[in-house]
């Protein structure tokens, strides 16, 4: 079953080559003998194998099912599955039970997909390295010294260790494609409005995307083909048609052009990155495509801007977790002290630090100075993707700078740790899509990534540049000793 694809999945349980329970449990049998050291799961659904019985049942008295009935998967624990934890993996959310169901979760279950659990991220989707997380702390597979990446590294990790078939993560700021690169697993942040974020707790709601995270590429095209649906109930999606992104998958990729933008192989990226993704540029332009050398002048100034918008709505969002409504309530003898112990014992360093760098730019003397000239640096840093559209069909560049750094390595730097998300963020300011995949490897054995960046709505031509590298490359996606 292992390394199986979700539509040889689906075409096995349909012929009953094995059965919905059968699958479900060699998944739980793989988190309970490989995830105390991979620490992925926040929460694994006890119920999922009754769930997956009863799929059994249906398909054994000859009733119609969805296409992907009794395949399991996972969540980031910031997406909202009905009576299942939502954590965030911040004590804030301890003991949070959400009451209603989440689109996103909703469109998978519709599709037939059983939900094995909850995985860890960094607390409230702030973090670069999975190290913010207040219950779990998640490894990389490769090598368990060093960390998955953030903040989705629990879903990355997952996947990459074999204990799900694939995950959904969110990102902000590149938290789905970089802990992807850097556990060699392939993770598409969609465009902005293309998925519903109903029912996905918010960090930055103008950067925030759900996406999925997948062992292949053609596991990732059939994910989003289920999640990116239109949904009156989140005011930012986008009315669009649905998709099937599976069709895109012709590996014909001849007389595409391709800009290569110079400002992202600035300093700060290693060797090793550099030559790996120069080697998926020629095996590009080897399959016909167009290579195009394009600068987009105000990349320098995105990691200042993200950091200034990102802050300012985490701020506003995260004013809610009181002790009131949601979650862990600290004990104190008068209303005021209970907020103030409640938000001071319930929100980890990180949390705190964006927190007031947040409420500081918005504050009365400084929103004009920081928030209202990062809002116009934003224009800018969009236009560069307009104009770069205009010359070519698709980006391309090293998604991290480095390969997964040592566990605790950079926590005492939080401008380094800024820093190693300095060739994703660009996108989310923009709102386009992007997609992050293994080109190779470096000395150390970990996984490179190779970023495909693509104008609104274009998922489909990203996937199949992706999928015709894929062909041709052939890279491992999981580690051997967990084989």
């Amino acid at each position: 079953m292992l390394g199986y694809t979700l539509k040889q999945l689906s075409e096995a349980l349909q012929k009953k080559e094995f059965s919905s329970a059968e699958l479900t449990q060699f998944y739980l049998d793989r988190i309970q003998k490989y995830d105390g050291e991979i620490a992925a799961y926040n929460f694994v659904n006890e119920n999922v194998l009754t769930q997956a019985k009863a799929v059994d049942e249906r398909r054994a008295k000859g009733e119609a099912l969805p296409a992907y009935a009794g395949i399991p998967m996972a969540l980031k624990d910031l997406i909202i599955q009905k009576d299942m934890p939502a954590t965030c993996s911040s004590r804030i959310l301890e003991g949070f039970v959400p009451p209603f169901q989440g689109t996103a979760a909703q469109l998978l279950e519709d599709a037939g997909f059983l939900c094995l659990g909850k995985l860890s991220m960094d607390e409230f989707a702030m973090g670069s390295s999975n190290e913010t997380a207040y219950y779990k702390k998640t490894k990389n597979p490769w090598d368990t010294t060093r960390v998955p990446g953030g903040s989705s590294g629990g879903s990355a990790a997952a996947v990459a260790a074999g204990l799900t078939t694939f995950a959904l993560g969110s990102d902000t700021g590149g938290s789905i494609r970089q802990p992807a690169s850097l556990c060699g697993i392939t993770g598409m942040k969609p465009t902005y409005g293309r998925v519903s974020r109903f029912g996905l707790i918010a960090f930055a709601s103008s950067l925030d995307q759900i996406g999925p995270m997948t062992a292949t590429i053609q596991d990732n095209a059939a994910v989003l083909s289920v999640i990116g649906k239109y949904d009156k109930k989140d005011s930012t999606s986008l009315d669009v048609a649905q998709e099937d992104y599976t069709k895109y998958l012709t590996g014909d990729v001849k007389g595409m052009k391709i800009g290569v933008p110079r400002e992202y192989f600035a300093e700060g990226i290693t060797a090793e990155v550099r030559e790996c993704v120069n080697n998926a540029i020629k095996a590009y332009e080897a399959m016909g495509c167009e290579i195009v050398d394009i600068s987009m002048p105000h990349t320098e100034y995105a990691v200042a801007t993200y950091y200034i918008i990102a802050t300012a709505e985490a701020s506003s969002n995260l004013g809610r977790y009181d002790g009131i409504r949601f979650g862990y309530r600290a004990e104190a003898d008068s209303l005021k002290d209970m907020f103030y112990e409640t938000r001071s014992q319930g929100f980890g360093d990180e949390v705190k630090r964006r927190i007031m760098l947040g409420t500081y730019v918005l504050s009365a003397g400084y929103y004009d100075a920081y928030y209202i000239k990062a809002q116009k640096v934003r224009t800018l840093i969009k236009q560069d993707f307009v104009d770069a559209f205009e010359k070519v069909d698709a980006i391309i560049c090293p998604t991290s700078p480095t390969t997964a750094f040592k566990a605790g390595e950079k926590m005492s730097d939080p401008l380094q740790m800024y820093l190693s998300d300095i060739n994703t963020i660009s996108l989310n300011l923009y709102g386009g899509c992007g997609l992050s995949m293994p080109c190779g490897f470096g000395s150390d054995g970990m996984p490179i990534g190779v970023q495909l960046l693509g104008k609104y709505f274009d998922e489909g031509r990203l996937y199949n540049l992706a999928y015709a590298f894929e062909q041709q490359a052939k890279l491992p996606v999981m580690p051997e000793k967990l084989k």
